[in-house]
């Protein structure tokens, strides 16, 4: 039998298996910070086995603890979340975790905006287009103020694999653009006619070096050196 701390209800399977599983592991992912935060959001002036034992009907009331969808619940629906046994309905915090989900949004959004305006400013200016990227974002668990303010970039930006790179200076409107990105290995797949379903296929050698080429140009036009 695993040693628990004396806290633990011995008679409470779920608050067992949220000891043993769950207490005190770090927490990484977007969709799981969110619902700890709505969670102990909900717990506020209640026990913690009040809220596991509801963990399954804010699950369903709140779409899977998807801030997307959150952020976008009216008040109507917030309104019928108050009608709902399977989670507290206390208006005050079923509007703070639809609020939650909003600021994050927001914040995500504003940081999304400025880092492709800078960075696609800088690449312009090195000649390059970025014509279309994505950024990805999470949450810090252990940092104290509201969600919003604890937004961090998680993984690569503006890079040959998270973007599209095209030369300025050979764009033409209205058909396909030379690059400097992934496209390459893009259109070799779609040669051989790949059904996106596993295994997946070996690049020739030839792929492999044209697509190397290809992001060490990149590379030395953002940054004016030659990569080691």
């Amino acid at each position: 039998m695993p040693k628990r701390c004396a806290w633990v209800p011995a008679d409470q399977p779920l608050y067992l298996a949220y000891h043993d599983e769950e207490w005190g592991v770090p927490v990484h992912d977007d969709t799981r910070l969110f619902e700890m935060l709505t969670l102990e959001g909900a717990q506020a002036g209640l026990s913690w086995s009040t809220i596991l034992n509801k963990r399954e009907g804010y699950r369903r009331a709140f779409a899977g603890f998807e801030p997307k969808k959150v952020a976008r619940f009216t008040p109507a629906k917030v309104e019928r979340l108050l009608q709902d046994p399977g989670i507290v309905r206390n208006r005050m915090k079923v509007e703070s975790s639809v609020n939650n989900a909003k600021r994050v949004l927001e914040r995500v959004k504003d940081l999304t905006l400025r880092l492709y305006a800078e960075g696609s400013a800088h690449a312009e200016s090195r000649g390059i287009i970025v014509a279309d990227t994505k950024f990805e974002f999470g949450v810090l668990p252990d940092r104290p103020g509201p969600p919003e303010s604890r937004v961090i970039l998680i993984d690569e930006a503006l890079t040959p694999d998270s973007s599209r790179f095209w030369p300025r200076d050979q764009y033409a409107p209205g058909g396909p653009q030379p690059s400097f990105d992934k496209q390459f290995v893009r259109d070799y797949l779609e040669r051989i006619r790949w059904n996106k379903q596993p295994p997946v296929p070996s690049l020739p050698d030839d792929v492999v070096l044209n697509t190397r080429e290809k992001y060490v140009e990149a590379f030395r036009r953002l940054t004016g050196r030659d990569l080691q």
